[in-house]
């Protein structure tokens, strides 16, 4: 058994029937061995549970679970590549190197991520969960991930804030049961410009004593990305224990370090993209951060009928921007700001799962305070002047409680989960040049109601209702513009069917009522409320296996948009493309492995205003469609001695498609450049 996989000793079937909070349904098949075996119900005290394909497909809302494998045989160069095949995923590739993801659900806007709540084995890993929530430092790298979870609908009760586009759960790798090791080197080389980064990644764990896991991760990066003055290091340690004190108690712990220092090449003016994509106009920009996390969790199953989970986490962050205004980059720079953040967060969350009869009750709470430095200072270029331009502080003190009740019926056919949670965030700040102080506060009810199905055994049938919030951001209150607590109501009705044995298909309708969505001008630099917004649409998929050896899928995503109030009502929201379209294949011979997909993205627009003809600076105008074609070819190579090596080719943007999305942050006018084509070549030794 898998110690870490499962999060209990000695339960080797609590996966298999963590029926209580988990809002998925049993298979039958599953069910029947589960009773055979066991004579109650073993409670797991996580909603989501163990991110699987098996139990993705009885969750009751959209879900999609990329698990280890996959990861290695499609050749994703980052987490980034890795979601472009999930329905409703829109992924924007700022650096090329993945250290600034922007990740955007069912048409919510991508930029910096901050429309969905990330999450690294459960825990946020937003740098301020709370008021900063996009994420401008990313502490994860590929190599370290054991699965990428994309839960989209019913689950906001029992993970907020911030979750009106779902949840995205990266998951490391867990300590195996016997001591193995881990050695991968990878080369990725741009072609045209020939830019080479290296990416060298070891891991050493296993259970020392029949109590106790260890395990060690390192990754470092470092090279250049496709484009000039894009220079990157990065570099990751993950230690991890798992200690299990009887046979009803257990801590687990993470302790990680990461570190990065880039250049940014920022966004091109048209002319210059036009000229050569692959240059830069933005030779002062650049990106300095570094953090330390920490977490512990205690967990306590006197019974399998209760289990208590005591979650802590803590980071202590530092991440500078350095950039060039004006933000044009066509225009020649006068000067240059960089933006030191110091963020001290805490966080504490007890939660208690307990069955009663057909009842499963989960009852939660959680505190989490954020310290936030907010610093600006800049340095006029013609003078070499260096002075402060901002020093604001903001403290924010949050407290949220949660209960939902999973009852099950018609023989655990039927799942309904009530759930309420409620947020109260009050954020203080204080300018220490002028001596100006404010706060802000928020204090919602979100309720949440999710239904699940066994409607026969090969049919699943699903539908949630949820609110969620989104607080005033600190990164709002640095620019002008309306700002406000945004809250919204998201709904989806699904299915999922296993046609065959060798076939599964399944449709997600969905819809997204939003109010006071908050968005960026980068052509006028301030935040805008463009009031109420509606997404809806529907998610297809299916996936086709006729024998061990192939395996086709594919996905369609149909989005609608609209702002419904405003001066921009009636129009499409920006960074929604209205089609996406994928395919995927894997086929398997021997040793070898070869895989492909493909993705298409119809066109989209920039700006809340729908703007068409690109203005002179490449501010604002229509984002042109694009198609993606990426493939590997690998080989498993026995070594002896419980030792293989795999060995991969790959190339990720096969036709060299050339598409730009718009300026993002503090590059935030011009044309921003897709990565071309990358050659790829790696090896994998485990032992």
């Amino acid at each position: 058994m898998n110690h870490a996989a499962t999060g209990f000793r000695r339960r080797p079937l609590s996966v298999l029937v963590s029926l209580a909070l988990m809002p998925a349904m049993p298979s039958i098949a599953a069910e029947e061995v589960a009773t055979s075996q066991l004579e109650q119900v073993v409670v797991e005290g996580d909603w989501l549970g163990t991110p699987t394909k098996e139990n993705a497909k009885t969750y009751t809302g959209a879900r999609n679970v990329v698990e280890s494998e996959e990861l290695h045989e499609r050749g994703a160069l980052n987490l980034e590549d890795a979601l472009r095949q999930v329905p409703g995923i829109q992924v924007l590739d700022e650096t090329g190197t993945g250290i600034l993801p922007n990740i955007g659900v069912r048409g919510l806007n991508p930029l910096r991520s901050e429309r969905v709540q990330m999450l690294v084995d459960g825990y946020p890993v937003a740098i301020g969960p709370y008021t900063n929530v996009g994420v401008s430092l990313f502490p994860v790298t590929l190599p370290s991930l054991e699965a990428v979870d994309i839960v989209r609908g019913g689950a906001a009760t029992h993970y907020g804030p911030n979750n009106v586009g779902g949840v995205l759960n990266l998951v490391t790798k867990p300590i195996p049961n016997e001591v193995e090791q881990t050695l991968r080197e990878r080369l990725l080389i741009a072609d045209g410009t020939g830019h080479v980064m290296t990416d060298s990644y070891y891991r050493v764990g296993g259970f020392v004593t029949d109590s106790l896991g260890l395990q060690f991760q390192a990754n470092l990066q470092k090279g250049n990305g496709f484009r000039d003055h894009s220079d990157t290091e990065v570099q990751n340690y993950i230690f991890d224990a798992d200690y299990f004190l009887d046979d009803i108690n257990e801590l687990k712990a993470q302790l990680q370090y990461y570190d990065v220092t880039a250049d940014l090449p920022g966004a091109l003016s048209p002319a210059a993209y036009d000229a050569d994509r692959t240059q830069s106009q933005r030779p002062f920009d650049a990106y300095d951060a570094d953090m330390w996390r920490a977490n512990l969790t205690w967990i306590h199953t006197p019974s399998d009928d209760l289990e208590f989970q005591w979650r802590n986490f803590a980071h202590d962050a530092d991440r500078t921007f350095f950039f060039a205004s004006p933000m044009d980059p066509a225009q020649t720079a006068t000067q240059v700001s960089d933006s030191p953040r110091l963020f001290k967060v805490y966080g504490t969350e007890p939660r208690v799962s307990k069955q009663l009869a057909n009842h499963t009750l989960m009852l939660g709470g959680r505190y989490v305070r954020e310290d936030v430095d907010f610093d600006v200072n800049r340095l006029t270029l013609a003078t070499g002047v260096h002075a402060p331009v901002r020093e604001w502080d903001f403290t924010t003190n949050a407290y949220a409680a949660y209960l939902s009740d999973t009852v099950r019926f018609m023989d655990d056919r039927l799942a309904v989960t009530p759930g309420i949670r409620y947020e109260d965030v009050r954020t203080d700040y204080q300018d220490a040049i002028s001596g100006a102080v404010s706060d802000n506060r928020a204090s919602e009810w979100l309720p949440g109601l999710t239904v699940g199905l066994q409607a026969t055994d090969d049919v699943f049938l699903f539908a949630n209702a949820q609110r969620s919030l989104v607080p005033v951001q600190t990164a709002q209150v640095t620019r002008e513009g309306d700002v406000a607590n945004e809250t919204a109501w998201n709904y989806e009705l699904g299915s999922r069917w296993q046609l065959t044995d060798s076939l599964e298909a399944s449709a997600t309708l969905f819809r997204i009522d939003y109010e006071d969505q908050i968005v960026f001008n980068r052509t006028a630099l301030v935040y805008e409320n463009l009031g109420e917004t509606r997404q809806q649409g529907i998610e297809l998929e299916g996936r086709w296996h006729p024998t061990d050896e192939f395996e086709l899928g594919l996905g369609y995503t149909l989005l609608d948009t609209e702002q419904l109030t405003g001066d921009n009502r009636g129009k499409e929201l920006p960074n929604a493309p209205r089609h996406h379209v994928s395919a995927d294949a894997t086929y398997k011979m021997g040793l070898w492995t070869a895989s492909a997909n493909a993705l298409y993205a119809s066109e989209s627009f920039s700006d809340a205003a729908n703007t068409v003809n690109e203005t002179a600076n490449g501010g604002a105008g229509e984002l042109p469609a694009y198609t993606l074609v990426n493939s590997r070819l690998g080989r498993d190579i026995p070594l002896g001695s419980d030792m293989t090596l795999n060995v991969g080719l790959g190339v990720n943007n096969l036709l060299d498609e050339d598409y730009y999305f718009r300026g993002v942050d503090v590059s935030s006018i011009g044309r921003v450049p897709q990565p071309g084509r990358t050659y790829m070549l790696e090896g994998q030794l485990n032992f």
